[in-house]
């Protein structure tokens, strides 16, 4: 899509930094401002190199600002919403930051449109954790809400709001779900990076009860095409769950990294399951893939590869982010 210009909010997390590159890669004429409060999920260092391009501009601030979204939008045509607290553990241990960011501050964005002049398309980037864990199965984007954590409520509500929004008020607004994502840039408190960098330094890996919950895992490029392929061409109004079908027990998730590192099994250590711990996650993807042409290309087994590659290369990157509290065994019960 050219001469459009986006507001990326979050674009300095994970999911966010590899969205801005996967546009600015593209080199579609583009103008690009992410605005981002750079809390402890993000890192200025993933965009420094576009910093001098004319086509890209980073402000900090937090979307909760009032005058700031306000100000920031009069020269928009898209907005993507990654601005998040994401961590379960760390809403499981205090959950206000998580309805500050991920509830209020979606609010604070749609309030601000439906009192703009401008049609103005927002997109929320969801979350799989919104339906709550399926045993046997796949969610459809119809199916009931039942969120489990802190985290995942406030992402439930955050969609509700937008919904509300959308038939009140008639924004333009989209919702996506997708899956568990890895890849570069990923902070590393998450299980993927979690589990490489420890193994890297001969430490134990701790994983939650058996390790026999299931996820399913994206690469964060095929989670990129989805969000390119829904500001194109997807509709008003709708959800679109995003998912790949690689679904992999944490255990295994675990084990295929430890073997790609050629470290000892023995350095996995069970520890006490998470309150709320969902089962398994899975969702069905036919809509976007059937309306929008959209699906994955890239293989779990490939892809973990490079994964595991990218943290071992980029030490300078995530070894500066590294504090007690990621590393701890049971971060849940911390005081963050």
């Amino acid at each position: 899509m050219t001469n459009m210009h986006y507001l990326i909010t979050g674009g300095l997390g994970f999911i966010g930094t590899n969205f801005i590159r996967h546009l600015l890669d593209k080199k579609q004429d583009i103008q690009i401002t992410n605005i981002d409060k750079i809390s402890y999920g993000a890192n200025p260092i993933n965009l420094k190199e576009f910093e001098t391009q004319k086509n890209y501009k980073f402000i900090k601030g937090d979307i909760c600002d009032k005058e700031l979204v306000k100000k920031s939008i009069e020269e928009v045509d898209m907005i993507v919403n990654f601005a998040a607290e994401s961590h379960v553990d760390r809403s499981i241990a205090d959950a206000w930051p998580f309805f500050k960011s991920n509830t209020e501050g979606v609010l604070n964005i749609l309030e601000i449109l439906r009192n703009s002049n401008k049609k103005t398309r927002f997109i929320q980037i969801g979350t799989d954790e919104s339906y709550g864990d399926i045993i046997d199965g796949s969610f459809k984007e119809d199916d009931r809400l039942k969120p489990s954590s802190p985290y995942a409520a406030s992402k439930a509500s955050a969609d509700m709001l937008c919904l509300a929004h959308q038939r009140t008020y008639g924004l333009e607004v989209i919702l996506t779900r997708c899956t568990n994502n890895y890849g570069p840039f990923q902070f590393p408190e998450k299980l993927i990076p979690k589990t490489i960098i420890r193994a890297h330094q001969n430490l134990k890996i701790p994983i939650y009860g058996a390790g026999k919950n299931v996820r399913d895992w994206i690469y964060v490029t095929d989670h990129c095409t989805a969000i390119d392929a829904i500001l194109k061409n997807g509709k008003s109004s709708e959800i679109y769950n995003i998912s790949s079908g690689n679904e992999i027990e944490n255990i295994k998730v675990v084990e295929t990294i430890l073997q790609l590192m050629q470290k000892p099994r023995e350095l996995i250590e069970f520890v006490e399951d998470r309150p709320g711990h969902d089962i398994r996650y899975s969702l069905d993807s036919t809509k976007i893939r059937k309306e929008l042409n959209w699906k994955p290309k890239n293989e779990f087994t490939e892809d973990i590869k490079k994964t595991v590659e990218w943290y071992l290369k980029e030490e300078k990157w995530w070894k500066p982010l590294l504090n007690d509290q990621i590393i701890h065994p049971t971060p849940w019960k911390m005081k963050w």
